[in-house]
């Protein structure tokens, strides 16, 4: 008899400090069976529900189960499951397509999600690089779907936030995120006539202790050396802002491609 592991909370694809919950179980025997969780090859637990609190993206992967008891003669185990696979997205936006293969002449639905769910001023569906759609909802169809749709689809969503205009894009899973810029009027460990810059960013890899390095600018021209604080104060202006952020031993770098308007 095969396991049989589901997904019942939350979504195959989530954002980090989301939480979801998968269930195992043995069709057709209500013997006396335990349940042992797998993420790859590694053993995680033993019961029958596996719950993820506060997801990371190192928790991204494919999760098995598998039912084992004991006999008087030998401790029976049955073979994996099928493998549900989470992908735990440490950036800002999510592009959430069908999950079942779509027929020509059909209409696919999408769904841009940023992580919190603000209230989206605009939004940007791209095919294979190219605009195709432009609207404020986050419900994005593709009509009369024809050979030619097949591709990369992502999208930009923007938002705002205090006196703040906040872009997003969706990005495949990368090792270092996109960088994304925040700007806090008001912060209680700095100045009153500062403000704080702070470059969110979510390195995705098996090493510990690698160093992401960062930089801030202003109008183009950097504020101060590489650091690797992530946040930076200075002095209220109007102006655009951006940051990088690098690893220097993966020889990675990333830039947030929008920058930042303080008016």
């Amino acid at each position: 008899t095969l396991a049989v592991a589901e997904l019942v909370e939350g979504k195959p694809w989530i954002f980090s400090g989301e939480n979801i919950r998968l269930t195992c179980s043995i069709p057709g025997d209500l013997s006396d069976w335990r349940h042992q969780w797998f993420r790859g090859d590694k053993f995680i637990q033993e019961s029958k529900d596996l719950v993820i609190w506060k997801a990371m993206p190192q928790q991204s992967g494919k999760y098995y189960c598998q039912g084992i008891r004991k006999t008087w003669i030998y401790q029976q185990r049955t073979p994996q499951s099928l493998p549900v696979e989470i992908k735990v997205d440490g950036g800002w936006a999510i592009l959430r397509a069908p999950s079942l293969p779509m027929l020509v002449g059909e209409t696919m639905t999408l769904s841009c999600d940023v992580r919190d769910n603000p209230r989206l001023t605009e939004v940007i569906l791209y095919h294979n690089g190219v605009e195709i759609q432009r609207q404020s909802d986050p419900k994005l169809r593709v009509t009369n779907l024809t050979l030619r749709h097949p591709g990369s689809y992502w999208c930009r969503a923007t938002w705002h936030k205090q006196m703040f205009q906040r872009p997003a894009f969706s990005t495949p899973a990368d090792i270092l995120t996109e960088p994304f810029l925040e700007i806090v009027p008001q912060d209680p460990l700095i100045p009153k006539e500062h403000m704080l810059l702070v470059c969110h960013v979510q390195l995705n890899a098996r090493e510990k202790d690698l160093m992401i390095n960062y930089n801030f600018y202003q109008d183009g021209l950097k504020l101060g050396p590489a650091s690797s604080n992530d946040r930076f104060p200075v002095l209220r202006a109007s102006g655009l802002y951006s940051c990088t952020a690098s690893v220097p031993i993966l020889e990675l770098k990333r830039e947030n491609p929008e920058l930042t308007t303080v008016l």
